[in-house]
C-alpha cells in the first residue's frame, strides 16, 4: 500500500497548477512538509494577505477622522481642537427661550404705553393739560426713548442667550457659557472623565416644545455640569454615551444614533 506521503503518479509536479496575484507560478508538491520551499511560503503568504481586508469591517479609516478634524476646524475656528479631534454635534439653546425674551419685552411695552396711560387718564382726566410745556416735551422724549431701550434690552438678552453653546467632540464636551454681554468663558470636560450623563424635562412647556436640561458628572468631582434649554435632550444623552463608549473601545464615534 502506498504511503500517503508518496508522490501521486497522476500529477506532473514540474508544471504550475496556479498563479499568485503577482503572476508567479505556483507548483504542486508531494504531501511532505520537507518539499515546501521558502519561496513557496512567501507566495502563499502574499496570496493570503491579498485576500484579507485591510481593517475590520465597520471600522473607519484614519483618513476619514483626519477629514472630520479638518472640516471641524474650518466650521468651528473658535474651538481649540486637538489633533484628530472633530465635532460630533453642536447644540444651541432651544428657540423657546428667545420667544420668552421678546414676550417679556412686549409685555413691558404694553404696560408702559397702554396700561399706565389708561390708568392715568382715568385717575387724572386733565393730567396732560396740567403739565407745563417743558414737562410735556420731556414726557414726549421719554416716550420715544423707552421703546428704543426696550428693543436694545431684548436684543442684548437674545445675544447672551444664543452665546451659550454646547459642543460634543470625539474626545470632550465643550461648553461656551455667557452670563451677560461682557462675560464669556469656555468649559471643557474630557469624555474619559465623564461618570454619568442624564437629562430632565419638567412641566408642560418643556414636554410640549421638546427641550430640557442636560446634566454631566465626572469622576472625583462633586460638581454637576448643566446645560439648560437643550433641544431633544434624550438624543444628546445618547450621542454622548455613544462617544464615551467609542473612546473606551478606541473606535470612531458616530455622528448619528
Amino acid at each position: 500500500m502506498a504511503n500517503n506521503t508518496d508522490p501521486d503518479p497522476s500529477i506532473d509536479y514540474s508544471q504550475p497548477v496556479a498563479y499568485d496575484n503577482s503572476g508567479r507560478p505556483l507548483y504542486a508538491h508531494p504531501p511532505s512538509a520537507s518539499h515546501y520551499t521558502a519561496a513557496d511560503a512567501v507566495a502563499m503568504s502574499q496570496a493570503a494577505t491579498a485576500s484579507r481586508p485591510n481593517r475590520p469591517i465597520g471600522q473607519q479609516p484614519v483618513a476619514q477622522d483626519d477629514h472630520r478634524h479638518e472640516q471641524s476646524k474650518v466650521t468651528y475656528p473658535h474651538l481649540n481642537l486637538s489633533a484628530g479631534e472633530y465635532v460630533i454635534s453642536a447644540v444651541s439653546r432651544n428657540s423657546v427661550g428667545i420667544f420668552a425674551i421678546w414676550a417679556v419685552v412686549a409685555l413691558v411695552f404694553a404696560i408702559t404705553f397702554v396700561a399706565l396711560p389708561m390708568m392715568a387718564v382715568q385717575v387724572f382726566p386733565n393730567f396732560v393739560g396740567l403739565l407745563s410745556p417743558d414737562a410735556q416735551s420731556n414726557g414726549l422724549l421719554i416716550a420715544v426713548a423707552l421703546p428704543v431701550l426696550y428693543l436694545l434690552g431684548g436684543t442684548i438678552a437674545t445675544m447672551v442667550y444664543q452665546g451659550n453653546k454646547f459642543y460634543l467632540t470625539n474626545e470632550s464636551v465643550i461648553q461656551n457659557i455667557q452670563t451677560h454681554l461682557l462675560s464669556k468663558k469656555e468649559q471643557t470636560i474630557s469624555l474619559a472623565n465623564i461618570k454619568d450623563v442624564s437629562y430632565k424635562q419638567n412641566g408642560v412647556a418643556q414636554s410640549l416644545f421638546g427641550y430640557g436640561s442636560l446634566r454631566l458628572s465626572t469622576e472625583g468631582d462633586e460638581t454637576a455640569y448643566t446645560f439648560n434649554f437643550v433641544s431633544d435632550p434624550k438624543q444628546l444623552v445618547a450621542l454622548i454615551n455613544n462617544a464615551v463608549e467609542a473612546l473606551d473601545n478606541n473606535r470612531p464615534a458616530d455622528t448619528k444614533i
